[in-house]
């Protein structure tokens, strides 16, 4: 397995002065909500950022660079402001005009090419080859997924334990990580807008395939290809994916602002539209958490 618990442990430890050990809030008997959208720059991110600049030694004076649907390019801008570097940003057109503005204002350098993440990444690779920044992959680096396995640790130690984790996917780095985290100790469950499967696609053919990518979750889950590791390890691990509808997604978000008060992004939803529309039934007694994965959203649409 290209990523190990030793992996996420030493993630831990590395980021631990940088980012928030984020709260798990009993929402109902047996169901947790891992709120990490009140992690730095709003998602879960920024602990692989963090890991995947501080892994390297000295990062090059061009700074960081990284393509991002908006959430993971605002924790590379987080991280790089935190470390005293610069950061260049390649988004799709897509992006939500929350994260664009919150990246410049985080002081990041910021380009919009592209109709899809996979356009801004061309993009970001095609410029760090140039400059010799230090790319931050959005989930297919080690040093990357390892960070955001460190979610799951947390899971473990503020729930006193779990039987199941559901998470949402985009490229995979997250469940991926939270995957190797729980080594066992949990079962891990994704879930994945019914627009843009891509890591039900990349299960189903045994390896990263590409998917048309659109509805409400596109700027967060919106990788066209779900990447290598998370495909490795998520076969490996036997996971499997949930899809859920766009009007699950959308419900969902409004129910957890209405009755738990809880602002999230749509990709945050997604996770609870799962409970809310019977993707997924726990069994009785079934202690189950949900990693609200961000909360980049514009409060006015809450409601």
């Amino acid at each position: 397995m290209s990523v190990s618990i030793g992996d996420v442990r030493r993630a831990a430890e590395r980021i631990a002065g940088y980012v928030r050990r984020t709260p798990v809030v009993e929402v109902s008997p047996g169901l947790f909500f891992k709120l990490e959208g009140l992690q730095h720059s709003g998602s879960f991110k920024a602990r692989g950022g963090f890991n995947r600049a501080l892994s390297g030694g000295k990062i090059p004076e061009a700074g960081l660079i990284a393509a991002s649907g908006g959430n993971h390019g605002l924790a590379v801008a987080y991280v790089a402001r935190s470390l005293g570097v610069q950061a260049e940003i390649f988004v799709p057109t897509v992006s939500s005009p929350v994260k664009v503005a919150g990246l410049r204002a985080l002081g990041a350098r910021v380009t919009q090419v592209g109709a899809v993440y996979a356009d801004a990444y061309e993009a970001s690779v095609k410029r760090a080859a140039e400059t010799g920044a230090l790319d931050v992959h959005a989930y297919d680096q080690a040093e990357v997924v390892a960070g955001q396995g460190t979610v799951g640790l947390e899971i473990l130690e503020q729930t006193g334990g779990v039987d199941t984790v559901l998470v949402a996917v985009g490229g995979g780095g997250l469940v991926a990580g939270i995957t190797v985290a729980l080594d066992g100790q949990a079962r891990v469950v994704a879930v994945e807008p019914e627009l843009i499967p891509t890591l039900h696609r990349a299960l189903e053919a045994g390896r990263p395939v590409g998917v048309e990518v659109a509805g409400v979750g596109a700027d967060a889950l919106g990788a066209s290809r779900a990447g290598e590791i998370a495909c490795e390890i998520t076969g490996t691990a036997g996971i499997r994916s949930l899809l859920v509808s766009e009007e699950a997604i959308v419900e969902a978000r409004r129910e957890m602002w209405r009755e738990h008060r809880i602002a999230a992004e749509h990709a945050g939803a997604t996770v609870y539209a799962a409970l809310l529309s019977g993707a997924y039934t726990p069994a009785e007694g079934e202690r189950v958490a949900v990693v609200v994965c961000g909360a980049n959203t514009d409060p006015a649409t809450l409601v």
